[in-house]
């Protein structure tokens, strides 16, 4: 099982960023996949999650209607389009599957990504 994170880098605020999660090993019907950051100093938080089904998406208050999830079922990738970014969301972002229903709690995700970063610059 493997999750590989891509797409971060350093961008202007305003701007946007894509992150992709290409998973191998799994299949995306049979978990859930939730989208982390972390930023120094601070703990790792759940910002956005999509069901198994690719119907169901969660979000937290603070990227709510400027963070996009999205699946592809047939290819095992999960992505998340960053809008309107902030200097305040600048962190490592990891990409994560669990097996059971939503949770907002890291220790309840069983497969994790590598991070990558991403610097929004003022």
């Amino acid at each position: 099982v493997q999750l590989q994170a891509s797409g971060g880098g350093l961008v202007q605020a305003g701007g946007s960023l894509r992150l992709s999660c290409a998973a191998s090993g799994l299949r995306f019907s049979a978990y859930t996949w939730g989208w982390f950051r972390q930023a120094p100093g601070k703990e790792r938080e759940l910002i956005a999650a999509i069901n198994r089904s690719g119907g169901g998406k969660l979000y937290a208050d603070s990227v709510k209607g400027r963070f996009t999830i999205s699946g592809d079922k047939d290819k095992t990738m999960v992505d998340l389009q960053m809008n309107s970014l902030k200097p305040e969301d600048t962190a490592v972002y990891t990409c994560a599957a669990r097996a059971g229903s939503y949770d907002d709690r890291a220790s309840a995700y069983r497969y994790w990504g590598q991070g990558t970063q991403v610097t929004v610059s003022s």
